[in-house]
C-alpha cells in the first residue's frame, strides 16, 4: 500500500498497519469498469453503482482482493465544484462491488476506486459519472488554511514554512482538539484525500507520523502547480470527523524567483 516504507525484517507498516511483504510487486494498472443504473443519473434519485475489476493481461474478471484498511474496496466520490465528498465502501457480491447513492445536483462527479487485487500492486483508479441537468458553475479555489469545526473535533492545519511546490515532497501537519478519545479509523489514525481543482489529480494517503496524539503529519507529492482541496478524516469517540482545506501549490520556478 505504502511503497516507500522499508524494513529489514517482517512486521507491519507503521503508516497503514498492513503486513509487510518481501520485495515490491511490479506496478500494473488493472481495469475498473463502472456502470450506473438507471442511466442517466438524476439529481436526488437513488442510483446503483457497479464496480467490476479486470486484469490487464487477458481482461479476466478479478475475484480475489486483499483487505486494505479493513475493507476490500474504498470509493471516494467528489463533485466537480468540490462541495460534495463521500468516502465509503462498496460491498462485494456475485463477482462485483455494489454501492447505492443519490447525487445532490447535476454535473460531473469523479470517482476514485482504491483496492488491492491479491498478490499484485495496490490500485488507485478514477472514473467519471455525469448527472443530468445544468451544472452550476464552480467557484475558483483560493488558499484556505482556517481551522474547521467538525462533528466532535476542531481540526487545525499548521501552515508549512513555505508554500508546497509541485514535484517536491510536502509535509502537511494537523492538530486536533480535544486530543482525548482519538481512535484509528479503518486501521489508520487518519485518512486524506487530495483533489486538484480541475479534478485531474486524486490521491489517497495516511499519516506519515501519528501515534494517537493530537498532532499528525502527512507526507505527499503534489504533481502539478494548482490549488488542491485536501480532505482529512479523524475518528474520536466512535465519530468520524471530516474537514477540508485548500492548498495552493507553486511551480519550482516561481519558488526560485521568490527567493532571489
Amino acid at each position: 500500500m505504502d511503497r516507500d516504507i522499508r524494513s529489514t525484517g517482517p512486521g507491519k507498516c507503521p503508516r497503514c498497519g498492513m503486513e509487510l511483504v518481501a520485495g515490491i510487486p511490479d506496478t500494473t494498472e488493472y481495469h475498473l469498469d463502472l456502470t450506473v443504473a438507471p442511466k442517466p443519473a438524476k439529481p436526488n434519485e437513488m442510483v446503483h453503482l457497479t464496480f467490476e475489476v479486470f486484469d490487464p493481461w487477458k481482461n479476466n474478471p478479478v475475484e480475489k482482493f486483499s483487505v486494505v484498511h479493513e475493507k476490500l474496496f474504498h470509493a471516494f466520490i467528489v463533485s466537480r465544484d468540490l462541495q460534495f465528498f463521500v468516502h465509503d465502501h462498496p460491498t462485494w457480491d456475485n463477482g462485483r462491488f455494489h454501492y447505492d447513492i443519490a447525487f445532490p445536483k447535476p454535473g460531473l462527479y469523479r470517482v476514485l476506486g482504491d483496492f488491492y487485487p491479491e498478490a499484485v500492486s495496490p490500485q488507485l483508479i478514477t472514473d467519471s459519472i455525469f448527472v443530468a441537468g445544468t451544472e452550476p458553475p464552480a467557484a475558483a479555489l483560493t488558499r484556505d488554511y482556517s481551522a474547521k469545526k467538525a462533528e466532535n473535533l476542531k481540526i487545525e492545519f499548521v501552515p508549512p514554512p513555505s508554500e508546497p511546490v509541485a514535484g517536491v515532497t510536502a509535509q502537511l501537519r494537523f492538530v486536533v482538539s480535544p486530543g482525548d478519545g482519538l481512535q484509528k479509523y479503518l486501521g489508520a489514525w487518519g485518512h486524506m484525500l487530495v483533489a486538484s481543482d480541475d479534478l485531474i489529480d486524486m490521491m489517497h494517503t495516511h499519516p506519515f507520523i501519528a501515534d494517537g496524539s493530537a498532532e499528525m503529519q502527512f507526507s505527499l507529492v503534489f504533481p502539478r502547480p494548482r490549488v488542491y482541496r485536501v480532505w482529512v478524516q479523524f475518528q474520536r469517540n466512535g465519530i468520524v470527523n471530516t474537514a477540508h482545506f485548500d492548498v495552493p501549490v507553486m511551480t519550482p520556478e516561481s519558488t526560485a524567483a521568490s527567493t532571489q
